[in-house]
């Protein structure tokens, strides 16, 4: 990646993981567990949310992730599988959130002044506005894979019978070894239909422009 790419994809990926686990906290906090609260997470501020190492592969690989936000299922109101799959599902749901807003000032391109849309300055704006679309959604569904620690994970076990979310736990103990198997060992084939497919198609929808990206 360039320089400009580079600083673009960062910003991004700043507020985007700060929004997601804010969400999380939100969700936790509205369903009766002050722990994401104590730990001061209730917060827009980055620093409270991003992790060290995460951002330091990020830097590195192009891949990382936030700080959990600490979740005390008992202290949830009413089925404590259900409230903990709330909170989990309304961090992608945040990232959808991100990706519908940022596609909003895509959607009015056709109504700017020409003299706005040939500013050179436009270009980068339009050039973060798409990576911000684009890599939201890619957080939401890579987010929403039924592989613990990620959300999607969480979801399922909320949707599951109980005995059958029994049966998967034992995965927990080995979720991010698979996570990390999934994703640097899998062809890349396989990753491209589950997430970057479908987060291109989604991104085309939302802005209402054709963009060149093939996967």
């Amino acid at each position: 990646m360039d320089f400009d790419t580079t600083i673009a994809r960062l910003i991004v990926l700043m507020i985007a993981f700060t929004v997601h686990e804010l969400s999380h906290a939100l969700m936790a906090d509205y369903l009766g567990d002050p722990t994401p609260r104590s730990q001061g997470r209730i917060t827009l501020n980055p620093l409270k949310h991003l992790d060290p190492f995460g951002t330091i592969m990020l830097l590195i690989s192009g891949f990382g992730w936030a700080k959990p936000v600490m979740v005390n299922p008992f202290n949830l109101r009413g089925n404590y599988r259900t409230s903990m799959a709330l909170v989990a599902v309304v961090g992608p749901l945040s990232n959808l959130v991100m990706a519908i807003v940022g596609s909003i000032p895509l959607r009015l391109i056709e109504f700017m002044p020409l003299s706005w849309v040939l500013n050179p300055a436009w270009d980068k704006l339009y050039f973060l506005l798409v990576q911000f679309v684009f890599i939201n959604l890619i957080l939401m569904f890579f987010n929403l894979i039924p592989i613990p620690p990620l959300d999607g994970y969480k979801v399922l076990q909320g949707a599951l019978p109980p005995e059958m979310g029994d049966q998967l736990r034992p995965l927990e103990r080995y979720g991010f070894m698979i996570l990390m198997f999934v994703i640097f060992f899998l062809p890349g084939d396989i990753l491209s239909v589950v997430i970057m497919r479908p987060a291109a198609a989604l991104l085309q929808i939302l802005s209402g422009l054709q963009f060149g990206l093939s996967f």
